[in-house]
């Protein structure tokens, strides 16, 4: 290999580790929470009827009042939810849905506790969605339903699959307000809003959905994953994320509107919209009929630490005696693939599989993760169809490795006329480099030819990794034996000498934990070693070690990254071995790779005894 195929991997190498360096050195900090600051008394938490929509004229414009307050109510009424993959609650107060826990996802691999995503003012964290109308002409905020006002429960005690529970209020103006909830198998709720109005005079409103995210969230992954509001248009997807610094930085860069929060995005939806937010895993968002028009909003209140999405509609007159119904739709769950691309086919919900950051790469990460999802299907394992992913990939690459392999062959055996040709040119470099490519030219070799192979793996190797942190199919899904959670490292740790002493490894992101190797690293590590006895050797002393060193650079590097993504670097260096021994021996070139390793280790001890 030449120069610029050693320089290359060299960039590779570096990268990498200044990737590594970044996590370890620079984490995103953790927000400080305050023990003395009061729950839940921000003004403006997500109340409804205080909020005017952009580009409406004075003929048309809600009613400017006061913010609303949601108050913590704790001698509120409930009404149960429970399905299959659900369990929680919805506050009378408001009609909030504000307490669901998903049955089919832990915390921690160790542990009983199930994963919570929404949470009730007066919790750690409140988050929650809220339905309901702001006011305007002759109404003011006390003539619609609020964030804190008592609804009565008209029919059904527990939302459960096929029994919907229906809530009403009288404003005691001759204006009646229902809401009917229903819910799926998996985690779409249906929210049907109507109003009846039976007073003598018109009424001016609009539906008015959010949901409402209250404090810094506290566990944002640091690389790779977006977490905030996101925002389907029907034009565009945009992401406004949390993470790291941004956190304070995209926020407030949002214009300032009093009206709708101290910053706020806003944008008119035509059709095919939905907005809210995403964790890593979960998200919870407002999806409005594909054909209705409204307002998107995403806004943050800097002095309340209140992020808020809004799905507002657009001004309605009910003349007396006439009333009207609008239906929309709230996903509250886990980003399963098969669940939201159900959404999205069948259900007409626009684009909903980008809810999942693809990344950069998605043209890549997407297939891949649909390949491996459907191996999974079959074997039933994600470990095994990581396996058979990466033979998949490495037959489809096949025919380029191979016109890579064979000008390895091929160098190999110009390995004693380099020898000499080195040895002839002495400290003249500029004649070496004119002997080498000299050398190629005759012998019909072409040193590049090993980079093709190296450059489709960097994309493929990202788009794995991107597959392996983001989807929740990943998530703490078991290969074999200690490995039982694919997205998370190797928990074997040679210092307790995997096992068999009777400590615990260390804790993962710990100091220990970044140079205590577990199994597959450090196989990982032999394998690289020994696909690198099958190349020829760098004429050049600087690049020879570079490259002895390079495999237990990587076993370290990876050593804290996902055991899946691992676990395919083995089987990719593997296979590469046996196809490269292979293609080299049906050139004739036997590879001596027992002999290239134990010369290899003599030249080692004869150094050290030097």
């Amino acid at each position: 290999m030449d120069d610029q195929n050693k320089n290359l991997i060299l960039a590779v190498v570096l990268s990498g580790a200044v990737l590594l360096g970044w996590q370890i050195f620079f984490p995103a900090p953790q927000p400080v929470v305050d023990p003395n600051a009061p729950v839940a008394t921000a003004v403006d938490q997500g109340g409804t009827g205080a909020l005017t929509p952009p580009g409406a004229d004075a003929a048309t414009e809600l009613t400017s009042v006061s913010n609303a307050t949601a108050e913590q109510v704790p001698d509120a009424a409930r009404i149960t939810i429970e399905t299959p993959r659900l369990e929680g609650s919805i506050s009378l107060a408001g009609g909030r849905i504000d307490d669901l826990s998903l049955k089919d996802y832990k915390v921690e691999l160790d542990s009983d506790a199930i994963v919570t995503l929404l949470r009730p003012v007066g919790s750690e964290s409140p988050y929650y969605a809220l339905y309901g109308w702001a006011p305007g002409g002759t109404l003011d905020a006390s003539d619609v339903p609020g964030a804190n006002t008592t609804w009565s429960v008209e029919s059904g005690d527990v939302l459960s699959l096929d029994a919907p529970v229906t809530l009403a209020w009288d404003n005691g103006k001759g204006l009646i307000f229902h809401r009917n909830i229903a819910i799926d198998e998996n985690y779409m709720f249906t929210v049907t809003q109507s109003v009846q109005n039976n007073s003598a005079t018109p009424a001016r409103m609009a539906a008015n959905n959010e949901v409402v995210k209250i404090g810094k969230p506290e566990d944002l992954t640091r690389l790779l994953v977006h977490e905030g509001a996101i925002r389907q248009s029907g034009k565009e997807l945009k992401e406004i994320s949390f993470k790291s610094s941004m956190l304070k930085t995209k926020f407030t860069e949002l214009d300032a509107d009093p009206r709708w929060g101290q910053h706020a995005e806003i944008v008119d939806v035509e059709k095919d919209g939905w907005v809210g937010f995403t964790d890593h895993y979960w998200m919870t968002v407002l999806i409005p009929d594909s054909n209705d028009p409204f307002t998107s909003v995403v806004s943050y209140q800097e002095s309340a630490d209140v992020y808020r999405t809004v799905a507002r509609y657009p001004t309605i007159e009910l003349a007396p005696g006439q009333s009207v119904e609008i239906t929309s739709r709230l996903f509250s769950g886990a980003k399963e693939w098969e669940t939201i691309r159900s959404y999205e086919t069948k259900d007409g919900v626009y684009k909903f599989s980008d809810s999942t950051d693809w990344g950069l790469f998605f043209f890549f990460t997407k297939p891949i993760f649909r390949i491996l999802h459907a191996l999974n299907g079959l074997i039933g394992n994600m470990g095994w169809s990581i396996v058979l992913l990466t033979l998949i990939l490495k037959g489809i690459m096949l025919p380029l490795a191979y016109k890579s392999y064979v000008s390895m062959a091929r160098m190999k055996e110009l390995q004693p006329e380099m020898e000499k040709l080195k040895a002839s040119a002495g400290d003249d470099k500029e004649k070496l480099q004119r002997g080498m490519m000299e050398l190629y030219k005759t012998n019909k070799v072409n040193p590049a030819s090993g980079c093709l192979p190296l450059i489709l793996q960097i994309p493929v190797f990202f788009s794995l990794y991107k597959v392996i942190i983001v989807t929740t199919e990943l998530r703490q899904a078991p290969w074999l034996g200690w490995i039982k959670d694919l997205s998370a490292p190797d928990p074997s740790s040679i210092l307790n000498l995997f096992g068999l002493l009777p400590f615990a490894a260390p804790e993962a992101g710990t100091t220990f934990a970044l140079v205590s190797l577990g199994i597959l690293p450090i196989i990982l590590g032999i394998s690289m070693w020994l696909q690198q006895k099958l190349n020829p050797a760098p004429t050049d002393a600087s690049q020879a070690m570079i490259m002895a060193w390079m495999p237990w650079v990587f076993m370290f590097m990876l050593g804290n990254f996902a055991s899946g993504l691992v676990l395919y670097w083995i089987c990719n260096n593997t296979i590469t071995f046996i196809q490269q021994y292979i293609i080299m021996r049906s050139h004739g070139h036997k590879p001596d790779v027992l002999g290239n390793v134990l010369r290899s280790l003599r030249l080692k001890k004869k150094e050290g005894a030097s």
